[in-house]
């Protein structure tokens, strides 16, 4: 099952919204032009949008939407140029990394987009990426198959971005050009030589067009998986700054390896895939299939590498084909006899199946810029006939597949006429008619859809606190018991004798199945699942949402089903209780209550304290995560700092380019287990840093130099280290309130004590300055005495480093507290339901 897009947003924009300015309104005719009354309208109120204007001020026209789906377009965009380079046999790999501060970067092997000076007196290279239509998908000579036919790509990329950097490694020679928001900010320049060949292309989307800006790891992996599947041979590999994920995906066998990989985890009809290819007018098919002993039609179908969701021509030429041939196989070796006068048709054909078309055209028509359906119509006769004469060969020279093939058919068919049946006799009973809703159903009294709602809810415990917790006016509850059926694993007719499910379809009132189902009866335009935060509410869940996606799919497209969000910890203090979402949500609350009663006395002998402590605790926890992540890409923690002290307020190119300052910069890190050299960087006609660490027992190199400074990790790290530079060094936390005095258990009392004689409270001269600095330990090295104190009362602490700074506070946040996990919703009681996960006002839904 495709993973649902989860987003935070219980209220779903229309499209119109997200297309009209704050100050427009919609247009209620055309006037009648004569220049009188209200709505004037002549000739000076036809306004023209300029280049890339136009796809600031519209663009869900280019991109789809302004939501999740049209933010991971750009990406498709820019990584679609470079698959296009690899059908013309220019390129074998792309590389994208999602960086820590929301942009993305794109690097491909293949020829460079075109640095030469164009017609218009600009570079190539400018005019690609700041007019529509501009590229060289419409000449035949440069691409001859392209995905990218309409030429806006990444024209509006960059259109779209807050800022976007272009890099071409073309003819021997480094070009490099920055723009922001579709606008150049100076010429393309010349910034060095090279040997390598291609394009990187960095961009961080704009905020203001955007709803959101974090991009999902898993739904751009799943596309750039597929991307491997449609083009054999080619590596992509995808790379997640933000928590170190990465996947590499190269697949020799297409699409043949493509069908293996849906039916993985299922057991095949037939044991390898069934692979046809054919070609004609230059339009080149490939297909491939496979039936496995599920109940479920998987079908993906590509043009141009481009996965039309919405199907189109060549998925309609495969489906008509495909049911006429096996129809006419079976016919002449009268293998449908048990059926009667029954026929098989095309759904009990593809039950089971898993199919991928690929098609290349030189000029394809899609619906739209998104590309999600293909309208060549002559398309469907050349698969047709690839199907046609291929499959039906495939069925004459491999009986005993085909006799498999049909005998599934034939008994999809017999259990599509006993489900007519079984929904037959379910309508006569009225078990799936709203009109009679079932009893364990606790309605609400508005009957408006739109502002209904219905909690599907695990067990009749928490279905209990939920009625009561409620709002009935317009909050409905339907409490589920146990488990419901897997339908990804059963049939129609199985399904329908399920009780729990019969009970849903009646309370939701669309009906089941393709001629029963209407979503426009749907009784609750929100319908939330809530279960339990443990591994069997978890099973419950997953169950659920495979029902509404396999079953009822156009409730989940068009937004109605949700995910409660309970929180997954109670922090009680005394007689008072705090609820809190998850893990980072009660990292903020220990902080935050241990600042309360504290202050910091800084090395510079300045003090802080509240709020101002608090938000440098926060910039504190957001440095580390950022040190974190730029370790990652090679040199230890101590060059990485000492790297930031050298280059404040900012490092750049410009630190690279006198040899004597970056060999200064080289000898300051030799020691004992580090040795670092300094290299020419043609590149960027300046000079690298090559460093060998032996500090672990054996060599390990990393290279420091102008593209590791430039990289969004590196500059994120120094601007966050802008914001605590001032509290490195040894500092004082003094507890100034009495908020550490209430009264503790025996245990936590008597370690108090301990921790007072052990560390003894000595004041510290917050003058001292430290001739080296401390290095930054690990948190599960730090000092016990540092923690002990923080649970202890002593009126002054010294503290060594940032790390011991953070744990001190959150050691001393949790002083007094009892934390506890909630694993069932029964644990809450109905207010307490109500006030964190049902109240409208407070609630968090994924939708």
């Amino acid at each position: 099952m495709p993973e649902l897009n989860e987003e935070q947003q219980p209220q779903r924009p229309t499209d119109e919204s997200l297309q009209r300015t704050p100050h427009e309104t919609p247009t209620a005719g055309l006037g009648n032009g004569n220049g009188t009354g209200a709505d004037d309208y002549g000739a000076d109120k036809i306004k023209v949008l300029e280049g890339l204007e136009a796809v600031r001020k519209r663009p869900a026209m280019y991109i789809g939407s302004t939501g999740a789906p049209g933010l991971h377009h750009l990406v498709y965009e820019i990584v679609d140029n470079s698959i296009d380079e690899a059908l013309a046999g220019y390129c074998d790999q792309v590389n994208v990394t999602i960086h820590i501060d929301s942009s993305v970067t794109v690097i491909d092997n293949g020829r460079g987009i075109p640095v030469d000076r164009h017609a218009s007196g600009r570079s190539a290279a400018e005019v690609v990426l700041t007019v529509l239509h501009a590229g060289g998908k419409f000449d035949n000579d440069s691409y001859k198959v392209s995905g990218g036919l309409h030429g806006v790509g990444v024209s509006v990329v960059n259109a779209l971005s807050e800022t976007l950097e272009l890099e071409i490694w073309r003819n021997g020679q480094v070009h490099r050009q920055t723009y922001e928001r579709g606008n150049p900010t100076g010429d393309l320049e010349v910034t060095g030589t090279t040997k390598k060949r291609g394009t990187k292309v960095t961009f961080k989307p704009d905020s203001q067009i955007f709803e959101i800006t974090e991009f999902s790891f898993d739904t751009l992996a799943q596309r750039l998986r597929e991307l491997a599947f449609l083009n054999g041979g080619v590596t992509i590999t995808i790379d997640d700054e933000r928590d170190g994920k990465g996947h590499k995906f190269l697949y020799e066998g297409g699409i043949v390896s493509f069908v293996q990989y849906l039916n993985q985890n299922k057991s095949p009809v037939n044991d390898k895939p069934i692979y046809m290819r054919g070609e004609k007018d230059g339009i080149d098919a490939e297909i491939a299939l496979q039936w496995n002993d599920g109940y479920a039609e998987t079908l993906y179908s590509f043009a141009n590498n481009i996965n039309t969701h919405e199907g189109g021509t060549h998925l309609s030429g495969f489906r008509a084909a495909l049911t006429r041939t096996i129809n006419s196989y079976a016919g002449r070796n009268n293998l449908t006899k048990d059926l009667k006068d029954a026929t098989i048709s095309g759904d009990d054909i593809r039950e089971g199946l898993t199919a991928v078309i690929s098609v290349k055209i030189p000029r394809p028509q899609f619906e739209g810029q998104t590309k999600t359906k293909l309208g060549n119509t002559e398309v469907k006769g050349i698969v047709e006939a690839i199907v046609n004469d291929k499959l039906g060969a495939f069925l004459e020279e491999n009986p005993n597949v085909a006799k498999r093939v049909i005998a599934k058919a034939v008994d999809a068919a017999r259990a599509r006429e006993a489900a007519r049946k079984a929904r037959d006799l379910v309508r006569r009973k009225g078990a799936l008619d709203s009109s009679a809703l079932p009893g364990k159903l606790a309605d609400c009294q508005e009957r408006d859809p739109a502002q209904s709602e219905i909690y599907i809810v695990e067990g009749e415990s928490a279905g209990g606190s939920a009625k009561q917790g409620r709002d009935r006016r317009f909050q409905a509850i339907l409490p589920i018991k146990g488990k419901i059926l897997n339908v990804e694993k059963a049939r129609f007719d199985k399904m329908l004798s399920s009780d729990e499910i019969k009970t849903m379809i009646a309370a939701l009132g669309t009906g089941i199945g393709a001629e029963d189902f209407d979503p426009s009866k749907l009784r609750y335009h929100r319908i939330i699942i809530m279960t339990d935060a443990d591994v069997d509410g978890s099973h419950i869940r997953t169950l659920l949402l495979t029902f509404f996606y396999r079953q009822m799919r156009a409730l989940v497209d068009s937004g109605y089903v949700y995910i409660a969000q309970p929180p997954l910890f109670r922090a009680k203090r005394g007689r008072t209780e705090h609820f809190i979402r998850d893990e980072r949500e009660m990292e903020s609350w220990l902080i935050r209550r241990a600042v309360e009663s504290r202050l910091v006395v800084l090395p510079d002998g300045g003090e802080i304290s509240g709020a101002e402590l608090e938000r440098t605790l926060e910039r504190l926890g957001q440095f580390r995560k950022y040190l974190q992540v730029v370790e990652r890409r090679g040199p230890t923690r101590d060059v990485i700092m000492a790297l930031l002290d050298r280059g404040l307020p900012r490092i750049d190119k410009s630190f690279f380019t006198g040899r004597e300052q970056i060999q200064a910069f080289a000898d300051s890190l030799n020691g004992p287990t580090r040795s670092a050299s300094v290299h020419p960087d043609e590149e960027h006609q300046a000079f690298s840093i090559v460093i060998e660490d032996r500090s672990s027992g054996y060599p390990r190199h990393h290279r420091v130099d102008t593209d590791f400074v430039s990289t969004s990790e590196f500059r994120t790290l120094s601007q966050s280290y802008q914001d605590v530079k001032g509290v490195r060094g040894p500092m004082i936390v003094r507890t100034v309130g009495a908020a550490d005095a209430e009264e503790l258990p025996a245990d936590d009392a008597s370690q108090a004590a301990a921790n007072e004689t052990a560390i003894g409270g000595a004041p510290l001269d917050a003058a001292t300055k430290l001739a080296a600095e401390p290095k930054v330990p690990d948190a599960s090295s730090l000092p016990a005495a540092v923690k002990a104190a923080a649970k202890g009362k002593d009126s002054e602490v010294r503290v060594e480093s940032l790390d011991d700074l953070v744990e001190f506070f959150t050691a001393a946040g949790k002083k007094g507290v009892a934390n506890n996990r909630y694993k069932g919703l029964g644990e809450m009681n109905p207010d307490t339901l109500w006030e964190t996960t049902m109240d409208p006002a407070k609630r968090t839904l994924l939708q």
